[in-house]
């Protein structure tokens, strides 16, 4: 077939060379419906939870917020997404913090904890067609009525869920669409029947069931159980690599990749999400993806330190950082929207890389080409070895009803890990036809969007003010509450949750105070500290003066701490290091170097008891510590050891309700 004329899209002010040497013959590719449309897309989305990972973003000032927001979810500007998923908070620790439980014990209802049910609702002010997930990681301890495993008791883990559905609208006006299981544990047969008589039972029809949230296993059993196969409307994979298996297919059922990225937003990161998009497709007929995690807020030494689409960390500051993965996704997201379909003429490139094309059925195309050189088949650091990628031409000639087409926009991004040739999102010159086919010169690292959609845009504000380190001085007396959260600024609960709690039948000067509410150690998602804590600051804190108000109010057990230079947060948290001053509800104190408190460096009375308010003040300087009770020294020059920085924290000897006031720290 001849080769009609074409344009090179690589204009001299974008300082693009033509890559004439060494491109070869033009490759041929054919986009056409003669053969009908493949399968219906779902959307492209982000993931908050699994576990805290927007924990920062609500405590951002304005307008800085509110510009991160617009980034993330408002159409035609940024990564304009179709899809949010977050976390049914369980209580327990789930990968960078806790996030809290909308039923704390099995007679206790609250539908304004965390801050999912803000970001829902921030997301669906941006975009009312935004498609919303739940999925638990973790479950508080009463579910299964004590047992470690909430399939157990599946009409209890049921109600549980559906609760979380129903206060969803009846507090937030939230149209839960879809509900997972168990985050990538073992599903249950019968569990998922029960959860789907539960959602029918209470006029939820609509929300459908996504499992399992892990690997492809389900698909083997939903063939040979029609009563299961009902009752799941989406077959979800994580990090499923851009494959997927013959049964999931044989299912009929729709095939999602219901997490994936989780990398390091530089350019690798950026490169990995283009080809993700576009491969999950192609190799293996995903029609959704989302990525893990939606936005990196939470303190970057935590685990996976900066794997989302964009980052935003420093709420003190009001520093926001726009990655690459943000504008990668546009090229997708700005040009189709869910009910689109795939054409069936979809592949790889002939010299590597892949495309896509989709249409709306009223006569527009999009068509997303990327020659990405960085393998991750799971997208998790470190890296793979790299594909072959070679500079290439390609020919695409545009058949059926699209034949007639005789202009498309382009938007064009080149991906460089020295910055020096990186170019993000820019809309080019549109592209004449000739004979309905166009060629590109395509270089490596690479990603075009050609389309007839002519709405996009790369949304701008102006620069966020300067990264700059947490505060070396801060203290909350939690007096001031922002009533749309539960949590205090800036503290990071890695262990147990920390809600503000008012003392109302204390009419002193501890009215408003810090409370570490969970009493019961939750059905965890990983293996959660006994201990319960809250970090705080900068990591790299060396010297520090830690001062807090603390009660007790378990008598005899009860114990509770504050802490410098801790190391660990995430899982296993109960690995954390530092330098920790317990005081305990018999009268005692201890120092050590751990949360475990298997290394004891000092010990004594301190005569502090229960259902009284104390001051505690730890003082690190160099290689030595001091502690104070009351404002009075009750030990003094103990010789550190262990972990040299880390966070502040506060905490709790084990599940137990403990108070907390009048927070400072004075670092360096």
């Amino acid at each position: 077939m001849a080769v009609s004329a074409r344009r090179f899209l690589a204009p001299p002010v974008l300082g693009l060379l033509l890559l004439l040497i060494g491109s070869g013959r033009a490759a041929d590719y054919m986009l056409d419906v003669r053969d009908g449309l493949g399968r219906e897309f779902d959307g492209i989305g982000g993931l908050s939870g699994g576990g805290a990972t927007s924990r920062l973003l609500v405590n951002y000032p304005e307008p800085y917020r509110t510009q991160i927001l617009d980034y993330l979810f408002k159409p035609n500007f940024g990564a304009s997404l179709h899809i949010l998923k977050v976390e049914i908070g369980g209580d327990a620790q789930s990968t960078d913090g806790t996030e809290p439980s909308h039923m704390h014990y099995e007679d206790d209802e609250n539908y304004f904890r965390g801050y999912e049910w803000w970001l829902m609702k921030e997301a669906k002010k941006r975009n009312p067609n935004i498609t919303l997930i739940g999925l638990p990681w973790a479950f508080p301890g009463w579910i299964g009525r004590g047992e470690a495993w909430p399939y157990d008791f599946p009409d209890i883990t049921a109600y549980y869920v559906v609760s979380w559905i129903i206060g969803a609208k009846q507090y937030h006006d939230l149209d839960i669409d879809y509900v997972g299981i168990w985050n990538e544990r073992s599903f249950d047969s019968k569990y998922i029947k029960v959860l789907r008589q539960t959602l029918d039972k209470v006029g939820l029809m609509n929300v459908g069931i996504i499992a399992a949230d892990g690997f492809w296993e389900i698909a083997a059993e939903m063939i040979v159980d029609p009563y299961l196969n009902e009752a799941i409307q989406i077959i979800g994979a994580h990090y499923p690599g851009t494959h997927t298996v013959e049964e999931a297919l044989k299912t009929g059922k729709k095939l999602w990749s219901s997490e994936d990225y989780s990398t390091f937003n530089d350019e690798v990161g950026g490169g990995c999400w283009a080809r993700i998009l576009n491969q999950n497709y192609v190799n293996g007929n995903m029609t959704s993806t989302i990525s893990w995690n939606l936005v990196a807020s939470y303190y970057e030494e935590l685990p996976f330190g900066r794997d989302g689409l964009m980052t935003a960390k420093e709420p003190w500051s009001g520093h926001y950082v726009v990655e690459s993965p943000i504008w990668i996704t546009a090229h997708t997201t700005q040009f189709t929207q869910p009910g689109w379909h795939y054409l069936r003429t979809v592949g790889h490139l002939e010299k590597g890389g892949s495309y896509v094309a989709l249409t709306d059925g009223q006569g527009n195309l999009t068509i997303i080409i990327e020659t990405m050189s960085h393998n991750h088949s799971k997208c998790i650091r470190p890296p793979l070895p790299d594909f072959t990628v070679s500079p290439q031409n390609a020919t695409f000639y545009v058949k059926g009803p699209f034949s007639k087409l005789s202009t498309l926009q382009v938007w064009y991004s080149k991906l460089d890990f020295k910055h020096a040739n990186r170019t993000l999102f820019r809309q080019l010159a549109p592209l004449k036809l000739t004979g309905g086919a166009f060629s590109l010169e395509l270089d490596v690292d690479e990603i075009y969007t050609v389309t007839t959609v002519t709405t996009g845009q790369k949304g701008f504000y102006p620069e966020p003010p300067k990264s700059q380190p947490f505060p070396s001085r801060y203290q909350d007396d939690f007096n001031v509450r922002n009533p749309l959260f539960s949590e205090a600024p800036n503290f990071a609960d890695q262990s147990g949750v920390y809600e503000y709690f008012t003392n109302t039948s204390d009419p002193g000067e501890h009215v408003f105070t810090l409370r570490q509410v969970v009493t019961q150690r939750p059905v965890t998602w990983v293996l959660d500290a006994d201990q319960t804590i809250s970090v705080i600051g900068s990591y790299s804190w060396t010297n520090m003066t830690v001062t807090c108000d603390i009660y007790i109010e378990t008598p005899e057990t009860g114990g509770v701490f504050v802490a410098g230079r801790v190391d660990r947060g995430g899982s296993p948290t109960r690995g954390a290091k530092g330098l920790f001053f317990w005081v305990f509800a018999d009268g005692t104190y201890s120092v050590t170097v751990d949360l475990m408190r298997k290394i004891v460096l000092k010990k004594g009375l301190a005569g502090v008891r229960a259902h009284e308010w104390h001051t505690l003040t730890l003082h690190i300087y160099g290689h030595f510590a001091s502690g104070l009770l009351n404002g009075y020294p009750l030990w003094k020059d103990v010789f550190t050891v262990g972990s040299r920085n880390g966070w502040a924290a506060i905490g709790t000897s084990s599940f137990e309700l403990a108070q907390f006031d009048n927070f400072s720290v004075e670092a360096s």
